[in-house]
């Protein structure tokens, strides 16, 4: 891409600019700020609501009963069963087996506080989801 073709539409990045790599007129690549890129804006906006569903069907599975709330936690930061395992130092098959409601009722507050650490909430908070979606 050319110096002048670098996009400067209305983007995420809410007015900052980042560095974009471009042609100038002799060959040479240089830095140019660009303010964003309207395909980009419109991707993100797509991968933010399907990451918002995603959340909200994690949080009726748990207020259904199907899921322990540390699974909204985790959909919520992000995080898969090995993510999630590696931040707390446990093996992949204790965070799945604790994504039971009836195993994650019974831990202790020891594992408990580990999740809570790897997620950066609270003990308290970890053990319940929203009411509602907002």
């Amino acid at each position: 891409m050319k110096v002048h073709e670098v996009p400067q539409d209305d983007s995420v990045l809410a007015g900052l600019r980042r560095a974009c790599y471009a042609e100038d007129g002799q060959g040479r690549y240089v830095v140019v700020p660009s303010r964003g890129w309207e395909v980009e804006r419109i991707v993100n906006e797509q991968a933010h609501k399907a990451l918002r569903q995603v959340l909200e069907d994690t949080r009726q599975a748990v207020l259904e009963g199907r899921l322990s709330a540390l699974a909204y936690h985790m959909v919520h930061c992000q995080m898969d069963a090995r993510l999630l395992a590696a931040n707390a130092g446990l093996c992949r098959w204790r965070v799945r087996r604790h994504l039971k409601p009836s195993v994650f009722a019974r831990l202790g507050d020891d594992m408990k506080q580990r999740y809570a650490m790897a997620l950066g909430v609270s003990v308290q908070s970890l053990n319940q989801v929203p009411q509602d979606s907002s």
